[in-house]
């Protein structure tokens, strides 16, 4: 099943052309799923469903539950138990709800889910939510430390202190699974981020920061579609006027990508089913291609050192870091950041070296003699 993930800068229409995408997908004979806090109608058509992430309900669900399993260190403590009625949602529950949402689609019977994300930079920081959770918890509560549960009564009088309850590996042990499963959507093959922009200063910005951002999270762009495109003719000078200014940065987006969608201006807001299909970007011929592949290059005979070759597309000098931490490399791109764990080859190695040619950054490793296997 494919799952096409829709954002762009506010305003820009999302919404609507995620709404258009999965009506005119179902009308084409697929079962479409769209989701969306702000769905448009289904258009009278069997084929296409709505799901609308739940931040509020879903919070008072986890919470609930997580107060179940500590209810005998909250008994130690005399606190008073929340009852579901009394439960109001805090701020930053609506992306985990919509983290859900995404993974509840992957589990559906669907041929295609179509899901509408925040606005870019939020999408963005949704998108690497995931991966970023999952490290922080391996790191403060590893899985292996789970081995000493035998152990715990003793450590706990060396100590002098209580030693974590089971409870709260059990319930590490079940957000990491659900985080697990909601990365393995985000990062699979079928999954892909469609941006959508209006002409206009910002959008070659927009499509650059998108790329970028997707690129340190190895994901990939579907496509770009440029929303109310005004005509390019008329007898109106004002609008004529506006019109060649868009038009200009019309060109811009199609140097950058190489081919976009254009979107007709419709002159209104859009008005119900039929206007909505007309706002749906054609069907591709062929699939998407997959996010840029992190290859590591074997150049020991030549140059003595492996490379690994990491895709930014748009990335400058001036905004890059890189640190090596033990078997992870901390990449910083201008506003976003990602720890990712080195290959197994070169976590025998040592850096030596990097540069940015392109949009590729060329890490170089050099083999540790101590480490790496010599050759008989």
């Amino acid at each position: 099943m494919r799952i096409i993930l829709v954002t762009g800068p506010g305003g820009a229409g999302r919404t609507t052309l995620a709404a258009a995408t999965a009506l005119a997908e179902a009308r084409a004979g697929r079962r479409v799923l769209l989701v969306s806090e702000d769905a448009a109608p289904s258009g009278g058509d069997e084929k296409l469903r709505v799901l609308r992430p739940q931040p509020g309900p879903d919070f008072r669900r986890e919470f609930l539950a997580l107060q179940a399993r500590s209810a005998a260190a909250l008994d130690l403590l005399g606190a008073a138990p929340f009852e579901d009625a009394e439960l109001t949602e805090l701020p930053g529950s609506r992306p985990f709800a919509l983290l859900r949402a995404v993974r509840d689609a992957a589990e559906g019977d669907h041929d295609l889910a179509v899901v509408d994300l925040p606005p870019l930079p939020e999408a963005l920081a949704l998108l690497a939510l995931p991966a970023q959770l999952r490290r922080y918890l391996r790191r403060l509560l590893p899985p292996e430390r789970q081995a000493a549960r035998a152990l715990r009564p003793m450590l706990a009088q060396l100590a002098g202190v209580p030693m974590p309850a089971q409870w709260l590996y059990e319930t590490t042990a079940r957000w990491e699974a659900e985080l697990a499963a909601v990365q393995a959507v985000v990062e699979a093959p079928a999954t892909t981020v469609r941006l959508v922009v209006e002409p206009g200063p910002d959008a070659t910005r927009a499509l650059r920061t998108a790329r970028l951002g997707l690129a340190v999270q190895r994901l990939a762009l579907d496509a770009v579609v440029a929303n109310r495109v005004l005509p390019a003719t008329s007898e109106d000078p004002w609008l004529a006027g506006l019109a060649a200014e868009q038009h200009r940065h019309l060109a811009e987006l199609r140097t950058a990508t190489g081919g976009l969608y254009e979107l007709p201006h419709l002159g209104r807001a859009p008005r119900g089913a039929e206007d909505l299909v007309l706002l749906a970007p054609a069907r591709p011929e062929a699939a998407p291609a997959p996010a840029a592949e992190w290859a590591v290059e074997d150049r020991r005979e030549e140059d003595g050192v492996l490379v690994w070759h990491i895709p930014l597309p748009g990335a400058v000098k001036e905004e890059l870091s890189l640190v090596r931490r033990g078997d992870e490399l901390l990449l910083t791109v201008g506003a976003f950041r990602r720890a990712v764990l080195l290959p197994g080859a070169l976590r025998r190695c040592t850096v030596t070296g990097a540069g940015l040619v392109e949009g590729d950054l060329r890490v170089r490793f050099t083999p540790d003699p101590g480490l790496w296997p010599r050759t008989p």
